[in-house]
């Protein structure tokens, strides 16, 4: 399962979108739905206008962009994420990431002595939040050496489309709760937004919940919410519309929030995999599709 990886290049497109040219950076798809590996660029130094503007575009096209032999300081990491808006933090009072000495940006560490790592289960980052995150960019300067730790991404505009025109239906209009407390504690957000969202830039429609945060869908009886939202958690998760990134030293994911959701493996303790994540903020709350 989750077969799919970076490989060769193939045309610059995902369905229902034209093919999209790129000139001063190169685009190679990782799947027919989601994520695209971005080559010939050096993330540690300023990027030219024309790169910036690929890769935005890429961004919004393919959902999370992958990044090989870019070994990036914190300024680096700042630098190229507030390309993509105002840089934030995280939510959760009661976290596995550890601070660092920068306020923005956020350590994620894992060796023998670690209990659980951060992200097993689908998931959006801080969906709980009134304004989740617009994106999260993280950077693995260590990996386990004999592989292991991947993580795996998966595209709710393919789950969406894949829906019968029924379920569609029945979906739309709906809301559903999301609760930070069920991996933070206490003290995080708690917030309802749309089952089905609209992406502000792309247009696409997706669905918006997911195993870590969402409690329940406001407008049924507990026992139906129970039974529709495990429907839709296994449906986004399924291997059709998902690729599987495998990292190597000095690697960044940046995935987009908003229209993807993702899930890290834990098959590598007691080796380590260690490495820095920012966030980048959104501007407003899930558009309702």
């Amino acid at each position: 399962m989750f077969t799919s990886t970076v490989g060769a290049p193939i045309a610059a497109r995902t369905p229902d979108q034209p093919t999209r040219r790129y000139t001063s950076i190169t685009v190679t798809p990782a799947s027919p739905h989601i994520g695209a590996e971005i080559t010939d660029i050096d993330l540690t130094s300023e990027l030219s206008p024309q790169q910036i503007a690929e890769v935005k575009d890429a961004f919004v096209q393919y959902q999370v962009l992958f990044f090989r032999e870019q070994k990036i300081s914190f300024d680096d990491h700042i630098r190229f994420a507030s390309l993509f808006g105002t840089l934030g933090r995280h939510v959760g009072a009661q976290t596995i990431s550890k601070p660092t000495d920068h306020p923005l940006v956020r350590k994620f560490h894992y060796d023998e002595n670690s209990k659980r790592i951060s992200g097993e289960s689908w998931h959006s980052d801080q969906s709980c939040a009134p304004i989740p995150p617009l994106g999260s960019m993280l950077y693995n300067h260590t990996v386990p050496p004999d592989g292991g730790g991947d993580t795996l991404f998966a595209s709710t505009y393919a789950a969406y489309d894949a829906l019968s025109d029924r379920m569609k239906t029945f979906l739309s209009g709906l809301t559903a709760t999301h609760d930070g407390a069920r991996v933070f504690g206490p003290g995080t957000p708690k917030s309802s937004h749309p089952i089905i969202i609209r992406h502000p830039e792309s247009g696409r429609r997706g669905i918006f919940v997911n195993w870590d945060f969402t409690s329940h869908i406001n407008e049924l009886p507990r026992s139906e919410s129970d039974a529709i939202l495990k429907f839709l958690y296994r449906h986004i998760g399924r291997d059709e519309w998902a690729c599987r990134f495998r990292w190597r030293p000095h690697s960044i994911a940046f995935w987009d929030n908003r229209c993807a959701q993702h899930k890290a493996l834990w098959d590598y303790w007691p080796n380590v995999r260690s490495g820095f994540r920012v966030q980048i903020e959104g501007s407003a709350p899930p558009i309702a599709g």
